[in-house]
């Protein structure tokens, strides 16, 4: 049984966020062999407060027993004003959010007082070595937790992350990393075991309306929240992407931690550039040693397990069996 706390910027229902991060709820939700034990929502996809509607309004309408915590709604030193002027308003400037009109609403909620990195860091230092943190949104609250609990490093069995982005035609940087570099360095560089799955392997998942078809028939209450949020992004992507569907991101980061045969992977040393350029928040990967090592340090926290292949196919089965269930 994985035993998995999920650190999340949910958008499912909110015109114009991506859906990606529902979709992996869903998935460990569906799964038999996965405890899901907390919930965090983090400033990102979606602002802080959406985010946390979104998670809290998916487990009580599921009826499941899910604590969902609230977390840091700014980076720790990245101005948020431009990036959310990009992620929030992109939709408006493509005229698409009609694409949402009749999309059911998340509920407003209020959060407890416990911080999304107090629960984090508590659950896993409670429990060492068995709890594995999947991290699919910005690392603001991950690297919050390890600044107040320097023994979560040690304690938590794997941090799996989805971010980063080292070869993709049209980015320099990503979203995840983009929004709080510095939070991202601190994590990739803890020396924490981790698993990396960057935009390079993500953007090689792909989920069809076909596919969304397929769920719809599932008659599940998973099924159809994944149906009725995913179909308007779906149509999104289409448009302004020019993909046959949609990429599935962070599904896959759960989908590896289930079945190690959905990826191929290899190990790296990863890290962010932090400096005030137009290269700020982007990741690289390197091997140690290197062949040209001028004005290159030794490298800093441990090898990095990156995602690099996926069999799509067997991706998205795993999302069908899993919201049958």
């Amino acid at each position: 049984m994985k035993r998995l706390i999920i650190d999340c910027d949910p958008g499912n229902g909110i015109v114009g966020a991506n859906v990606d991060d529902g979709l992996a709820i869903a998935l460990a939700l569906g799964s038999a062999n996965v405890s899901l034990e907390l919930i965090t929502t983090v400033a990102g996809n979606t602002p802080c407060e959406l985010g946390y509607n979104v998670a809290k309004d998916l487990v009580e309408r599921l009826g499941v027993n899910v604590p969902v915590r609230k977390g840091a709604d700014r980076a720790l030193e990245e101005p948020s004003g431009p990036w959310r002027e990009a992620l929030d308003n992109r939709v408006h400037g493509n005229k698409l959010a009609h694409l949402w009109q009749g999309v059911r609403q998340p509920q407003a909620y209020t959060a407890p007082e416990e911080e999304a990195a107090e629960a984090i860091a508590r659950l896993i230092c409670e429990n060492p070595g068995e709890i594995t943190l999947v991290a699919i949104g910005p690392l603001t609250n991950v690297a919050l937790a390890m600044e107040r609990y320097p023994e979560m490093i040690d304690a938590v069995q794997e941090i799996a992350i989805m971010g980063g982005v080292f070869a993709v035609d049209d980015y320099i940087k990503d979203t995840n990393f983009g929004l709080d570099p510095e939070a991202a360095h601190k994590v990739l560089t803890s020396g924490a075991s981790i698993t990396l799955v960057p935009m390079d392997v993500t953007t090689r998942t792909l989920m069809t309306h076909n596919d969304l078809k397929r769920i719809s028939q599932l008659n599940t209450p998973l099924a159809q929240f994944v149906t009725e949020t995913l179909r308007p992004w779906m149509d999104y992507s289409i448009q302004t992407r020019n993909l046959p569907g949609c990429w599935v991101h962070d599904a896959l980061v759960v989908a590896w931690l289930l079945n190690q045969q959905v990826a191929t992977a290899a190990d790296y040393y990863v890290d962010v550039e932090l400096r005030a350029d137009q290269t700020r928040g982007k990741s690289w990967r390197y091997r140690h040693p290197l062949r040209v090592d001028v004005g290159i340090g030794a490298p800093t926290g441990g090898l990095v397990h990156v995602l690099q292949t996926v069999d799509n196919r067997l991706l998205i089965s795993m999302i069908e069996t899993a919201l049958a269930r």
